[in-house]
């Protein structure tokens, strides 16, 4: 007599395991896109804060010892930056005939910043 076992293809719980496993994995891809995405999404901030500062710094730097003055930026106030606020501090020091620059640049509502410091002498 003739056997009637087909052994030729996948069983249900085969099928299972294999749908579980792919969901796992699926989900984990996920989860690092969101945080990729997030992570580009800060770093692009950070650039856009630095070259802020920066442009800042070298506007003090161009007025000089006798020209550098203090000066708030808030938020919608830098020309097509609205979600940045720029402070400069400018105080004399560290010895006589120096001033210290500082550039400190939030954005996130204040979550966030950065400083560039620097000395000009007279």
């Amino acid at each position: 007599m003739c056997s009637l076992h087909n052994n030729k293809g996948f069983t249900l719980l085969e099928i299972l395991i294999a749908m579980v496993i792919l969901s796992i994995g699926l989900l984990g891809m996920a989860v690092l896109t969101g945080g990729i995405m997030r992570g580009n999404t800060f770093s692009n901030e950070l650039t856009t804060a630095t070259t802020l500062a920066q442009d800042r710094m070298e506007d003090i730097k161009r007025a000089g010892y006798s020209g550098a003055s203090s000066l708030t930026e808030n938020y919608n106030e830098i020309s097509n930056f609205p979600l940045h606020k720029r402070v400069t501090n400018v105080v004399d020091g560290p010895a006589s005939g120096m001033r210290t620059v500082t550039v400190t640049v939030y954005w996130d509502s204040d979550a966030h910043s950065i400083v560039l410091k620097t000395i000009l002498a007279e």
